[in-house]
């Protein structure tokens, strides 16, 4: 039996286009592949004609999948984990899957790529020498309070991700918790900079 291993694969944040050749060779070759959503997985798969059997691993279930992930691993099979867009663990689940490989001694590999983390500071031009990401901010309660004004005085940029229903609400509580004078750029995914 071969060894099996687990490739944590970065996938395209905006275009899929932007496929690198080492994933689409990765999720060609998978025995299987555990998806944050296995609909906006089965589009990329579509692009580069794969039929790698999909199963699903997301905040919902991710405990349960994780382990059923490793035993995957530890049958021998090339197991691929995918989020919808970006790498997984970066504010998506697949944490707990890569923390039990590393745990029971078993083969792991990052196939990295596109960032949206990198590419909202690329665009903002605020320079990324030194930077903090924030992940989602908490919907509402303590915590998010607690955070945002954590935000006033950091004097890095901050890279926050923020769904688009919830975007108007974090800018106002931001500005409330930053004030006027700090500069903010708001970016999607891989579109470019446009002036307003």
């Amino acid at each position: 039996m071969s060894e099996g291993r687990l490739y944590v694969c970065a996938t395209p944040i905006g275009n899929l286009g932007d496929i690198s050749e080492r994933l689409r060779e990765t999720l060609l070759t998978a025995d299987v592949i555990y998806a944050e959503d296995t609909r906006r997985t089965s589009k990329l798969l579509q692009h580069i004609g794969a039929k790698t059997t999909t199963r699903s691993l997301f905040a919902g279930n991710e405990k349960a999948r994780s382990r059923k992930l490793v035993d995957d691993v530890r049958a021998g099979k090339k197991v691929v984990l995918v989020s919808d867009a970006g790498l997984p663990t970066v504010s998506d689940p697949g944490a707990e899957a890569v923390r039990i490989v590393q745990d029971e001694g078993l083969s792991l590999t990052v196939i990295p790529g596109p960032s949206a983390v990198t590419t909202a500071i690329t665009l903002s031009g605020f320079g990324g020498d030194r930077f903090s990401f924030e992940g989602f901010l908490p919907k509402k309660g303590k915590e998010r309070s607690r955070r945002l004004s954590q935000l006033g005085f950091e004097d890095r940029p901050v890279v926050i991700f923020a769904s688009p229903h919830r975007l108007a609400d974090d800018l106002r509580d931001l500005l409330d918790a930053v004030g006027v004078d700090r500069r903010v750029a708001v970016t999607r995914e891989n579109l470019g900079w446009d002036p307003w």
